[in-house]
């Protein structure tokens, strides 16, 4: 069973109970399904779910190199010099990124409002990105942006591999065959 979920803003990606979040519990009724990698609390997007260990391995385990795109608004306006550091790879101290390949988009199509939204500055503007990476490290995306001078204000995943968010509305989720 392969499970994709849109993850809303303020959700835990884990089903035990937390004090301040809502969790995985709180919308996918299915038991015994796991994360095939996480999301932070502060990010928005496809989280896929499995039952099938190998398949969780496959998905979530760096040496596999499934292909991460994430749709990332920062604060500014970078140039595409501006973002050629992140197509080289970035010293982030702890270590060093693959490239990724970055662009600058239009705001997708269909986006959902963000509970809360994001804080915003009338004299600075914003610019959304789409960022691909075959890496999933702690806050990476994040880090990224910011080490090239343009924080992060909002973070979604919208695909894994071949698995998309397309069609699957803010806190929903939808089973599918399995892409091999």
């Amino acid at each position: 069973m392969l499970l994709l979920f849109n993850k809303p803003f303020n959700v835990v990606c884990q089903f035990t109970a937390h004090e301040k979040h809502a969790t995985l519990k709180d919308y996918i009724p299915i038991p015994n399904v796991y994360a095939a990698g996480r999301l932070d609390t502060d990010s928005e997007g496809l989280l896929i779910l499995t039952d099938d260990g190998a398949l969780q391995h496959r998905l979530s385990h760096p040496k596999h190199k499934e292909v991460k795109t994430y749709w990332v608004q920062v604060e500014g306006a970078p140039t595409q010099a501006d973002l050629m550091p992140l197509q080289q790879g970035v010293d982030l101290g702890d270590f060093v990124t693959q490239p990724a390949v970055v662009e600058i988009i239009t705001q997708p199509d269909h986006l959902w409002q963000r509970d809360p939204p994001i804080r915003e500055r009338k004299l600075i503007p914003t610019t959304w990105l789409e960022l691909k990476i075959s890496e999933g490290k702690n806050r990476q995306v994040r880090r990224m942006t910011a080490h090239v001078g343009f924080p992060t204000l909002r973070l979604i995943r919208y695909a894994v591999g071949p698995y998309t968010l397309d069609g699957i509305l803010l806190g929903e989720y939808k089973a599918v065959e399995v892409k091999r």
